[in-house]
């Protein structure tokens, strides 16, 4: 029989400017992004893209008003293009 999940045990995340919200509640966003954000700069990664979807906007509005007040970021778009269009955000830190 398997050992049930443990929802306590870190999860390993790979640092490599972009983070995909999806597997994330909206309840856990505000820590995601500000510790992606931290380890990012910690690695020298000043240019981050952030995939929040596009769904009701609930996870965008969240990641927007985090990067609205985050003392590191410098600017914040959302993609266009063929890369995701609004269901992104390409964030410049500094």
């Amino acid at each position: 029989m398997s050992e049930p999940f443990d929802n306590d045990e870190p999860i390993e995340y790979p640092i490599d400017g972009t983070l995909d919200l999806h597997q994330f509640s909206p309840k856990e966003t505000r820590d995601v992004v500000n510790e992606y954000i931290r380890e990012c700069l910690d690695r020298q990664i000043y240019a981050i893209r952030i995939v929040h979807g596009k769904g009701k906007g609930v996870q965008r509005r969240i990641v927007q008003a985090l990067l609205d007040e985050h003392p590191n970021v410098s600017d914040y778009r959302q993609e266009g293009g063929s890369g995701g269009s609004w269901g992104a955000t390409v964030v410049d830190l500094k």
